[in-house]
């Protein structure tokens, strides 16, 4: 019998807590913490979820895909629309794109302000309906 958990909380390394979440909340909408600091800050999804930062002395940054530092997550966000207008307006907020993109313009990995890869990919309501096969339009995985 598996063991009955629900994830509640996802807490990323960071050397700037504050900035980390400030990007997060303006690409997102989500809603910040209250109690937010500088050393931990967070954001609040709709279904209850939490989104931490946590300032760690020393951090060093992902290298995507790369494995001297090796990542140890990432996020996948579906947006609606045109995936070039949500790649420039992530890249404006201060996101960085890499230049290895194995998504074939189906999808676009980026990394955040702390160097965290994450994936951007249309939702499936924005594909036309000729479009590749569901598994690989939503698949991003670096």
């Amino acid at each position: 019998m598996p063991v009955r958990m629900r994830l509640t909380a996802i807490t990323l390394d960071c050397p700037d807590p504050p900035a980390l979440a400030a990007f997060y909340q303006q690409a997102t909408g989500l809603v910040p913490h209250p109690a937010s600091d500088a050393d931990f800050a967070g954001l609040t999804c709709e279904d209850g979820l939490f989104i931490g930062f946590q300032r760690v002395d020393g951090y060093r940054a992902p290298r995507w895909p790369e494995q001297e530092v090796p990542q140890q997550f990432h996020f996948d966000f579906t947006v609606e629309g045109d995936l070039d207008e949500a790649e420039a307006r992530l890249l404006a907020l201060g996101a960085a794109k890499p230049p290895e993109q194995p998504g074939g313009g189906r999808w676009r990995v980026l990394t955040d302000p702390a160097g965290h890869p994450f994936c951007v990919v249309r939702s499936r309501r924005s594909e036309p309906a000729d479009s590749s096969s569901p598994d690989e339009a939503t698949s991003p995985t670096p």
